[in-house]
């Protein structure tokens, strides 16, 4: 069955897209059918944005929309959500698990509440969303509709200085969408059964595409703007990550672990360097990409258009080890 790569018509599910990353997605300008999945139905008093403000900008983009009050710590919340999806648009073809929450405080000054809060929104939200959607996930696979799963998550490296002042986020980060992606996309496998003509036969894995996306350089969102203060001095733009999240969406979908060939993408998978030179080019299951890398290997090499402030001095996530980036960089 050949696999239809096209945004048009498909149905995607952005948690957390009431604004800042999750709304700039840009799929609704191709046409697609964009479920805005948050909690912000009414206006903050300080941040813009709800979902339903969110949802007339997708239509205004070109795609259709459906605005869904959700919140991702309650089962029947999201079931409600998928129900309402499928009652909608008739399918699910893409997920893309952004909803976090963050609180960079340090053990003593950490209280239960708000450790809780991270580990229910950002470990059990994630894995939640993800088993709902799964079962019209395969059936998008069946019908060669390019199904892929996208969390917004950092490729965590497990040592001590990444824990360091934050203990609470950083375990939400790696119990969650980390360890739910390697898991997942080693378990996709599972699929198999269901949609190949011989379920013994390995290599046939079924085509659901998982993988996780962070940024290199911090993107300004109201939580990046309460950490280094407003005016998004030192960021960039959150398109790059919307524009990060296109292309890797709209690669053929595999359950295959293999990269690009001879693009080098950034990758840090179980907490090691790969550079893939001589890979057959297949997709990102199981991988970490960072926003910049993907850009590179779709041909941009010049990132100032994205810079909040053209020519400023961009401020490095924490939470991305620059010692292995930028060994990965002099060999490129």
């Amino acid at each position: 069955m050949s696999t239809n790569t096209s945004f048009r018509g498909k149905t995607v599910i952005i948690t957390g897209a009431s604004r800042g990353i999750g709304k700039a997605m840009r799929l609704a300008k191709d046409g697609a059918n964009i479920v805005v999945a948050a909690k912000t139905a009414t206006p903050h008093p300080k941040l813009p944005g709800t979902i339903y403000t969110a949802a007339e900008e997708m239509e205004q983009a070109g795609g259709r929309a459906l605005a869904c009050i959700v919140d991702v710590r309650d089962q029947a919340s999201i079931q409600k959500c998928v129900d309402e999806t499928i009652a909608k648009f008739g399918g699910i073809d893409i997920l893309v698990n952004n909803a976090s929450a963050i609180a960079l405080t340090n053990t003593h000054d950490t209280d239960m509440k708000r450790y809780d809060l991270m580990h229910s929104i950002n470990t059990r939200g994630t894995y939640l969303f993800t088993k709902l959607c799964l079962p019209h996930l395969k059936e998008s696979a069946r019908l060669g509709r390019n199904p892929h799963v996208l969390n917004i998550s950092p490729p965590l490296a497990m040592e001590g200085h990444y824990f360091a002042g934050h203990v609470a986020y950083t375990m939400a980060k790696a119990e969650g969408a980390e360890g739910i992606e390697v898991g997942c996309a080693s378990s996709v496998q599972l699929l198999n059964v269901d949609y190949t003509d011989n379920a013994d036969s390995y290599p046939h894995l079924a085509p659901l595409e998982r993988a996780a996306l962070f940024w290199y350089r911090v993107i300004q969102t109201a939580a990046s703007d309460n950490l280094h203060g407003p005016g998004g001095w030192g960021c960039r733009k959150v398109d790059i990550m919307s524009d990060a999240a296109h292309a890797m969406l709209s690669k053929p979908s595999s359950g295959r672990v293999l990269m690009f060939k001879g693009q080098g993408l950034f990758i840090l998978l179980e907490h090691s360097l790969d550079f893939f030179t001589d890979s057959i080019s297949i997709g990102y299951t199981g991988h970490f990409a960072i926003d910049e890398d993907v850009m590179r290997a779709e041909g941009v090499n010049d990132f100032e258009h994205y810079s909040v402030h053209p020519g400023d001095d961009l401020i490095p996530d924490f939470m991305i080890d620059m010692s292995k980036y930028q060994t990965f960089k002099s060999k490129m």
